[in-house]
């Protein structure tokens, strides 16, 4: 995949109802294979946010449901890009999705949530002048160790709140 332009892989899981949206910076290698969010193995991304909901996440739908039982919704910063793996650090010639339109599209959104600090330094670089809540929550990568899983999920679960 060295320098060639991938272009984001998937729709925003987004409902009429959704208040917050989960923003993270680009689907990883293994998220393209499997043609969705956080498709790593490792990454915690959807074991925290049943750790948070307590509802069950063993497959697609009913990752689905979790979200839109929990008005959450899901989509990434960057539309397009180049990388030579799944590291937020080797992603370059960077464009991101419009998130001002978005937002204007999904009023029901109040709050922005960024899984690592990519997309939150992206979302402060392109859109820093929205008025809309914005929380930081620890990458659920598992190459992000310095935390402890539950030390995330509690995290998650303070900064998710309504």
């Amino acid at each position: 995949m060295e320098n060639e332009i991938l272009e984001h892989p998937f729709k925003p899981i987004v409902f009429k109802d959704t208040e917050t949206l989960i923003l993270g910076s680009f689907p990883s290698i293994k998220s393209f294979e499997n043609n969705f969010y956080y498709a790593h193995p490792r990454n915690q991304f959807w074991k925290l946010l049943e750790a948070v909901t307590n509802y069950p996440v063993n497959n697609r739908d009913q990752k689905i449901w979790l979200l839109k039982e929990s008005k959450i919704g899901l989509w990434d910063m960057i539309r397009h890009c180049s990388r030579d793996n799944s590291l937020d650090s080797s992603l370059e010639e960077e464009e991101v999705n419009d998130i001002f339109a978005f937002l204007e599209e999904h009023p029901s959104i109040k709050k922005l949530a960024f899984t690592g600090k990519k997309s939150q330094a992206l979302f402060e670089t392109h859109f820093g002048h929205l008025d809309i809540e914005r929380v930081y929550l620890p990458s659920p990568s598992a190459a992000y160790a310095k935390m402890s899983f539950n030390e995330k999920a509690k995290l998650y679960k303070e900064r998710l709140k309504k």
